[in-house]
């Protein structure tokens, strides 16, 4: 099971946003620190990987790169689940990815934290 966190700062009321529209995260994967995360939009490239795995319910592969960046030899991993969403508080979120199966618990959880 991986269990991934990502922490935000509270900011003063006047400043409130949703908890998943805030901009910048530090990352724990399994408690460890292991870097940040920044929120952005979709680019083209973003945008051509979601068109190809539209098609795709559920599983986890590898694709091949055409990257301008990595080059024609570069790959992306990819992963795509069902996911259960609860909400704790407004400054909590859980994401847990739940087996097809349904007999184990979740395989991934991503919590999203204000603290």
């Amino acid at each position: 099971m991986v269990r991934i966190a990502l922490e935000c700062e509270k900011r003063a009321d006047k400043d409130k946003m949703k908890l998943l529209d805030e901009p910048l995260w530090t990352m724990y994967c399994n408690g460890k620190k292991t870097g940040y995360g920044v929120k952005r939009e979709a680019n083209g490239e973003d945008l051509n990987v979601m068109e190809l795995l539209k098609a795709v319910s559920m599983g986890a592969g590898v694709l091949p790169g055409n990257s301008d960046v990595e080059g024609p030899d570069g790959e992306l991993a990819y992963m795509r689940a069902h996911f259960e969403r609860v909400v704790g508080s407004k400054d909590s979120e859980t994401l847990y990815m739940l087996s097809p199966e349904g007999n184990t618990g979740p395989e991934l959880s991503i919590f999203f934290v204000r603290i």
